[in-house]
């Protein structure tokens, strides 16, 4: 099949690109990548009436380092981060799972902002940032705001952004060299969207410990500080006693299916990835 009929606007600015999102009447969608969207357009099971194209956009290219972050672009390609062509504020964490994300192809494509604001629960990106504590900036017709990855995303394909709001760029926190973190998916293939996601962080000099579980139904489950700390300490022994079965089933997962099996496992390479060598990457 191919697309519905639509209408593509080519800004030269935000201003203009917000402007005509807010003038479609919730009938328009920013083309960013496009690896999503594309095909969903293709199967009709999107039909935007307008496609505001954002790779035209500088302002969505820029990348910032400062003392405390890394600002990067929501235009940013997936292959720029895997090919150490901007700033890893994670030491290789976030090379390392860009690496991972679907085919060379779609990475030379495929953007950090369009797969956020996609929020497919199985993506990387919507995953990581929880675990990375990061923020995303988004202006709109009454100005930017701010939102934490945490409240990102609201539930399967669907983001804290409104229909007239275009993401600018993420920053993300810079680790401490003492950092120890980990990042594990299940999936059947390489290429493939991830079927179960875990990852855990442990910075000591920043006080941090973080654990997310992701590639659920829904918004990705983080855990903070003493919560993360008594889980890791569970899943070191091992087994998946009470705290990991509880975590999995506030995350929505059912006790006794495939779904549960895969977490589970998923957690427990995540932990002894971060105990690991490969784990403590700065």
């Amino acid at each position: 099949m191919k697309s519905a009929i639509f209408d593509l606007a080519n800004p030269d600015s935000l201003e203009q690109a917000v402007s005509a999102l807010s003038q479609s009447l919730s009938m328009g969608k920013v083309l960013a990548g496009g690896q999503s969207l594309g095909p969903m357009m293709n199967m009709r099971l999107a039909q935007p009436e307008l496609l505001v194209n954002a790779t035209v956009l500088k302002a969505l290219r820029h990348t910032e380092e400062t003392a405390q972050a890394v600002i990067l672009g929501a235009a940013i390609t997936h292959a720029e981060i895997e090919d150490g062509r901007v700033p890893d504020p994670t030491g290789g964490l976030m090379q390392k799972v860009a690496s991972g994300i679907a085919y060379r192809a779609v990475r030379n494509r495929g953007t950090l902002g369009g797969s956020l604001a996609h929020a497919d629960p199985a993506a990387d990106w919507i995953n990581l940032m929880p675990l990375l504590n990061a923020t995303m900036r988004v202006v709109g017709p009454t100005g930017t705001r701010d939102i934490e990855a945490a409240q990102w995303m609201i539930g399967t394909f669907t983001s804290a952004l409104d229909d007239n709001e275009i993401l600018i760029d993420v920053s993300i926190p810079k680790l401490s060299r003492q950092a120890c973190r980990s990042y594990y998916k299940i999936n059947r293939k390489p290429g493939e969207f991830s079927e179960a996601t875990a990852g855990f962080l442990v910075d000591p000099l920043r006080d941090i410990c973080r654990a997310v579980i992701g590639a659920t139904d829904g918004p990705p489950l983080s855990l903070e500080n003493e919560d993360a700390k008594a889980l890791i300490t569970e899943l070191r022994s091992g087994r998946i006693g009470v705290l990991a079965d509880h975590a999995l089933l506030r995350a929505g997962i059912e006790k006794d299916t495939h779904s549960y099996q895969l977490h589970a496992v998923a957690m427990q390479r995540a932990v002894a990835m971060l105990d690991s060598e490969k784990g403590k990457m700065i």
